[in-house]
């Protein structure tokens, strides 16, 4: 072998050695990083379940007092599926069965729930516990109860304005504005459980409501540069938007930074279960407008406007006494870090999966992580439930975990670490 060949094929060899040995510090990086952090949250979760006892049904963790204590709400609110859809993940996370025995015992609390038709939040309080209990240790009776549910979200369908109502009736902030068919972004969130009801009762009714209200949404929640608004109020006798507005946000005209994140999560998602290209440009653009007002931390302030020249909060709002001007809200951060995992597979976007990397060590961060022990056992800080309402400001949320625990999941099984 002449000099030059082996030089060549020294370098060769080299560079392979390098390449192998890089990749494999990342994969070492990646899993001690998660490994860490699935020892927190049960460690944190632990805590909290000692704390809870067993379900009751008015029992459901949600956030924390000044005094750091637990602050836990009913079923018939919006959040109590979050955490027992936490415990599920923390199952997907480690197997261990005791996570599974925990999950199934919290999940069977809301099953009352599959007959609620008082909001729209039933996707949040069905498929956050049943789905992934369906999903990862199926049940005689899992499916019943999420179809049963699925229908009861339907009735909540107009033909009229071609969404599903969000609220009953209640006032803008103005106190003059009258809202009598709300609709808000959040709702997207909630189409997820009609997918799967249409997948496996093989009937399309459910399909097309999720479709036709992401169509209108699509439509009506979005200014031209892809930013949202919360809430859109409908006529339900010609069907026309009567007005668009926030109620969580600092003002109609603001972009309300989880609004904006429930709408990145929600059309990255029935881009999913439809292929259809718009719902893709919907998801993608939203997401890039959101990146843009990302501070270098990727953890949003509460609403991106908020103190700007042109955005005045009215009336009642807190925010008019106190504009919460650098608050943020990690729970927007996480439900963002979550679907871009999603979205960067479905785009195939690298750039967004290794910005939801970013994030998910940001929120990882002892900027953004709790101590153990500490934040009434919840994992992440700082979250801003609705400033407007004075509620929950600079808090932990049990959604911020459930979201930052799925996007350490989806982290978890990606294959390539860039």
């Amino acid at each position: 072998m002449n000099l030059k060949l082996s030089t060549n094929l020294f370098l060769i060899f080299a560079i392979l050695f390098l390449t192998c040995s890089c990749k494999s510090g990342q994969k070492n990086q990646k899993d001690l990083f998660i490994t860490e952090n699935i020892g927190f949250a049960e460690a944190q979760t632990d805590s909290m379940l000692h704390i809870t006892g067993e379900p009751t049904g008015k029992n459901y963790p949600r956030t924390m007092k000044n005094d750091g204590s637990l602050v836990v709400t009913g079923m018939y609110d919006w959040t109590p599926g979050f955490f027992p859809g936490s415990l599920w993940y923390l199952y997907e996370l480690t197997s261990n069965e005791k996570w599974k025995i925990a999950a199934e015992k919290w999940t069977a609390s809301l099953e009352p729930l599959k007959t609620f038709t008082g909001h729209h939040d039933l996707g949040f309080m069905m498929y956050c516990s049943y789905g992934n209990a369906e999903r990862l240790s199926p049940k005689p009776g899992y499916k019943d109860i999420l179809l049963e549910s699925a229908e009861s979200l339907s009735s909540r369908f107009n033909e009229k304005t071609q969404t599903i109502k969000s609220w009953n009736y209640r006032k803008n902030w103005n106190d003059t504005t009258e809202w009598y068919y709300p609709v808000i972004i959040d709702n997207m969130m909630n189409l997820e459980m009609l997918f799967y009801a249409s997948k496996i009762s093989e009937n399309k009714k459910y399909y097309d409501i999720a479709v036709k209200h992401s169509e209108s949404t699509l439509k009506n929640h979005f200014r031209e540069d892809f930013s949202t608004y919360h809430v859109v109020n409908y006529d339900t006798i010609t069907g026309k938007v009567l007005n668009q507005a926030t109620c969580q946000g600092y003002s109609d005209n603001s972009t309300w930074a989880r609004g904006q994140a429930w709408a990145i999560y929600g059309f990255t998602m029935v881009y999913r279960e439809t292929h259809e290209p718009k719902f893709l440009n919907a998801a993608i653009k939203a997401t890039d407008l959101y990146l843009k007002n990302l501070p270098d931390d990727l953890v949003p302030v509460w609403d991106f406007n908020v103190g700007q020249e042109g955005y005045t909060p009215t009336g009642k709002s807190y925010a008019v006494q106190f504009p919460g001007k650098g608050l943020k809200d990690a729970s927007a951060a996480a439900i963002v870090c979550s679907a871009l995992f999603e979205l960067g597979e479905l785009a195939n976007n690298k750039t967004y999966t290794n910005t939801a990397i970013k994030m998910l060590h940001s929120l990882a961060s002892p900027a953004y992580r709790a101590q153990l022990g500490r934040n009434a056992d919840f994992i992440l800080m700082h979250s801003v439930g609705s400033l407007p309402h004075e509620s929950e400001i600079d808090k932990p949320l049990v959604y911020a975990d459930y979201y930052f625990l799925e996007a350490l999941n989806r982290y978890r099984k990606i294959k390539n670490v860039n």
